[in-house]
């Protein structure tokens, strides 16, 4: 989006903007400078990453966005490859630096900034397929994931059926949603219209 589409987001009184930069542009620049209007207006920030990439997902949390949500993770293993990418010591190994934004350019102290961090950042992972469906239990029991967020279409190219709306699809976005439940993570969804939510 552009930052006054954010902005617009902002003195409507929205809880927070999701920035898309696996299917949207991805230039960083323009990531920083919708953040920044975004936290002007008391907005949160989740942006979608385009990979499961430790220096994109490092870059985009420094830059001061609440959270991440990384797609296509099809088991633990890589579920804990975000975890690892997102997560400061001793849960993960991101790079510690308290001068760029998210430390408030160096005026919070590390321990604050630390707390801060683990207290307010989301780390959401994306089921894209049949094989994450299958191992949905493990992803969701890496400590440090947050909550999954299921993708409809690419999970009907996994399938092999032509939409979203398939049967098979929605019994796993349905047995996704209820292991979310179980295990008291959060459950994010894109939905196209009021009756979905």
């Amino acid at each position: 989006p552009s930052e006054e589409l954010v902005e617009m987001a902002g003195v409507a009184g929205i809880d927070y903007v999701f920035i898309d930069c696996e299917h949207g542009p991805a230039d960083l620049i323009a990531l920083r400078q919708h953040i920044t209007v975004a936290e002007l207006h008391g907005m949160d920030v989740l942006v979608r990453v385009g990979q499961n990439e430790p220096a994109l997902i490092q870059r985009v949390l420094d830059h001061g966005a609440t959270g991440i949500v990384v797609p296509h993770i099809d088991n633990a293993e890589q579920a804990r490859a975000v975890v690892q990418q997102a997560r400061y010591a001793p849960i993960g190994d991101r790079g510690f630096a308290t001068y760029g934004r998210a430390g408030r350019f160096g005026q919070v102290p590390a321990r604050e900034h630390l707390q801060a961090d683990a207290d307010r950042t989301i780390v959401i992972v994306m089921i894209e397929s049949h094989t994450g469906c299958t191992n949905t239990e493990e992803i969701l029991a890496v400590p440090g994931i947050d909550g999954v967020m299921g993708g409809p279409a690419d999970l009907a190219l996994s399938f092999g059926v032509d939409g979203p709306s398939d049967e098979r699809v929605t019994e796993a976005l349905g047995a996704l949603h209820t292991l979310t439940h179980d295990y008291n993570k959060l459950r994010m969804e894109i939905v196209s219209g009021a009756a979905q939510i």
